[in-house]
């Protein structure tokens, strides 16, 4: 049995229930009020989403509103703004709620680590949506020059927003990367040391990984991934060296 199963070995299954619902209840009512507002606010966010966009065509001398061919889409744009805005601002007590279910099975050592993973947590997961923010527009670029000057390009913002937010998210949570590597370093899965032995196939798997999850599929957004994720990977080392000591 892990350590970690032994630590929760002294709940009850009706309790483990209880904690797992609690938390529950308190990510979906912390989304769901945030994402009241930021549907309010979706003119303001829907501004700042649509600047990537904006700054591609510009340079291309087009124009950069969307093209409109439902009557829902207006409606269906609006709440998935909500939703998205609420997730994301409601980061910080998502992580925190994450930490606290995992706390009971560490060590009273590794507990006082949970504050600054929890920051670090979010610290990386805005700047990986802020690399995939501002290399969008270098994406979007990049996809209409591949249909070619002969294709009339004009986006419906559904298609353009889940593709962005998409973007957004698998770079927030890819960047997520160096803490889990240094928790995993903490509670013992891996060592410094085996990370370091088998480096070469770390920025392999980063690589590849890098090619698959990239939405846009474009270079520069490709290398925006992996780069930082190799560095992570090092860095992540070093951390757990100096934790160990």
């Amino acid at each position: 049995m892990s350590r970690f199963s032994k630590a929760q070995s002294g709940m009850t299954l009706a309790e483990h229930l209880a904690e797992v619902r609690h938390r529950f209840l308190v990510c979906a009512i912390t989304v769901s009020l945030l994402g009241v507002l930021a549907f309010l606010f979706y003119p303001h966010i829907l501004h700042f989403l649509q600047e990537p966009y904006c700054a591609a065509r510009s340079a291309a001398h087009k124009g950069c509103q969307f093209l409109v061919t439902n009557p829902l889409d207006g409606l269906s744009l609006r709440i998935k703004i909500g939703f998205f805005g609420g997730l994301l601002a409601g980061s910080p007590v998502l992580f925190w709620q994450l930490w606290r279910f995992i706390t009971p099975g560490l060590k009273a050592r590794e507990r006082k680590y949970v504050i600054p993973f929890v920051a670090s947590s979010v610290i990386f997961f805005v700047a990986g949506m802020a690399v995939a923010y501002f290399s969008f527009a270098h994406a979007i670029q990049f996809l209409e020059s591949i249909g070619g000057k002969t294709l009339l390009t004009e986006y419906n913002p559904n298609q353009y927003l889940t593709l962005f937010l998409l973007m957004m998210f698998i770079f927030g949570v890819t960047f997520e990367f160096p803490v889990v590597l240094v928790a995993l370093e903490l509670v013992g899965v891996v060592t410094p040391k085996q990370l370091l032995h088998y480096w070469r196939y770390a920025l392999i798997a980063i690589t590849i990984a890098a090619a698959v999850f990239t939405p846009s599929g474009d270079p520069l957004s490709m290398m925006a991934l992996a780069l930082p994720l190799t560095v992570f990977y090092f860095v992540a080392i070093g951390v757990g060296k100096l934790l160990k000591k």
